[in-house]
């Protein structure tokens, strides 16, 4: 079976074919980077990570391209009030996005641009646009797209222009000067400056100085890194219409195929609606973390499958550390049992059918790991058992699907301190010297001693188990500050 997604252009699930055998081009929007992030925000970039590593792990050379916009509305409004210049605002909450990112494990993609350096493209793609009659200046520094210009207008999100809504004649954050338009539903390519706007916030054109649309930006630079013709454009679901609408509209519009597949994850909700600020129900990924381990929350975020909806509850980060713990101790055991297993092996292992087949039906992470569960079970009573052979392939198979979804326990994001596995083995050094001296101890009757190196273990976070084949280790389970 061939990779399948579901395209929201087409409304259907089609084989994956890309532009260029071998490669996929995506493009993900990313942060407009007005405030911290959120666990909403950041559902795209883990659920798109995991396209990324399963395009990588079934043989394409990938090229993600994640933007970043940093200048619009909110962002000055924002940063006038906090009494910062927008640009510095607008970094610091880039820091904090790039920070959640790494926290959960998502790979960098290969280029990150910032909508600020890439006016020249953009005024490139909107002087073609205006010389082709697809967009007009209404007035110095304001250039607006003519949707009744191109007549597949609406086709993305399946609307006909007359059905479109007239917008109510409030500035949404992509008008220049409502009134100035040829239709309501026109949107600005380019806008001009407003009263009390910092002059660094404006770059000149041949139709006056401004700044750009928020739609202009993901165009031009889409086009700049992936070509006229690529293969993903991505993003959370709220942003079909009108972002992608508007995006794809003036791309092609210019002469651009643009992309060739949509995908969109469903939200993050609260409630039955959707998380945002403007409902004050954000839960910041800088507040998650401070009393849940990074791997949990990937874990929740991840084994949804992405289209779906998420719904937060007080009991999603609960059950997903009960699981994750399950994994984690699992690939302990039997690692602590069959010895380490090599990253190469791990990163090349072919991986069990029904794994591929759900990966492959459009990324169908729920019944990925149903299969991952299997495994785990067929692992444990390989461990009970004793039968290493059957333990070490279980822990090579579920390691190796783990992997794909960006949650191997032993991987370099989660396995000891970040990617340095020395501090694994130092930890597994020491333990094991302990653990010898306790046995020594016991051994000589010395029970005194062997309960005050157990006492010590226990207050480092290590639990020691007794068998009949000798003391196991592991590391305690994670408790947050509220369990003491």
């Amino acid at each position: 079976m061939s990779l399948r997604l579901y395209d929201t252009a087409t409304r259907e699930v089609r084989d994956f074919e890309p532009v260029v055998a071998g490669e996929v081009g995506i493009y993900l929007c990313g942060a407009t980077v007005q405030a911290p992030p959120h666990i909403g925000h950041v559902r795209s970039g883990v659920a798109f990570d995991v396209l990324v590593r399963w395009l990588q792990r079934s043989g394409y050379h990938v090229t993600m391209i994640r933007n970043v916009t940093d200048i619009d509305d909110k962002i000055l409004a924002k940063s006038a009030a906090a009494g910062q210049p927008w640009w510095a605002w607008a970094m610091a909450n880039e820091r904090a996005f790039t920070a959640a990112y790494d926290a959960l494990g998502v790979l960098p993609p290969t280029y990150e641009p910032r909508a600020t350096a890439h006016v020249p493209a953009m005024v490139d793609l909107m002087e073609r646009l205006v010389a082709s009659g697809h967009a007009y200046v209404a007035g110095e520094g304001d250039v607006y797209f003519d949707v009744r210009s191109y007549p597949d207008y609406g086709s993305l999100t399946n609307q006909r222009l007359e059905d479109i809504p007239v917008p109510d004649g409030t500035p949404a954050d992509d008008d220049a000067d409502p009134v100035a338009k040829r239709d309501p539903r026109d949107f600005a390519l380019w806008k001009s400056v407003k009263p009390g706007e910092p002059s660094t916030a404006s770059w000149p054109t041949p139709f006056g100085p401004g700044r750009p649309g928020w739609h202009l930006e993901c165009s031009a630079m889409a086009q700049r890194y992936l070509g006229d013709t690529f293969d993903i454009h991505g993003g959370g679901l709220d942003l079909r219409f009108p972002h992608h609408e508007n995006e794809q509209a003036q791309s092609r519009a210019a002469g651009y195929p643009f992309a060739q597949y949509w995908l969109h994850n469903g939200w993050v909700t609260l409630g039955g609606a959707k998380m945002s600020k403007s409902l004050g129900n954000g839960l910041l990924v800088s507040v998650i973390l401070a009393s849940a381990r990074p791997a949990v929350l990937r874990y929740a975020l991840t084994a949804v499958q992405y289209r779906s909806m998420l719904e937060w509850t007080p009991d999603t980060l609960t059950e997903a550390e009960a699981t994750w713990d399950r994994l984690a101790g699992f690939v302990d055991r039997a690692t602590e049992r069959v010895g380490h297993v090599d990253a190469d092996e791990i990163a090349c292992t072919a991986l069990p059918d029904a794994f591929a087949k759900a990966l492959d039906d459009d990324l169908n992470v729920p019944a990925g790991l149903a299969v991952v569960h299997e495994h785990l079970r067929a692992g444990n009573t390989a461990l009970a058992d004793r039968d290493l052979t059957e333990a070490r392939a279980a822990l090579v198979a579920v390691r190796g699907m783990l992997d794909v979804l960006g949650l191997d326990p032993a991987g370099p994001q989660w396995g000891g301190h970040g990617a340095d596995a020395r501090y694994a083995v130092a930890l597994e050094l020491v333990v094991q010297a302990e653990l010898t001296a306790r046995a020594e101890a016991r051994a000589a009757r010395d029970f005194a001693t062997s309960d005050a190196i157990r006492d010590r273990l226990a207050a480092a976070g290590v639990v020691v188990e007794d068998s009949a084949t000798g003391a196991r280790w592991s590391l305690a389970a994670h408790r947050t500050e509220d369990e003491d």
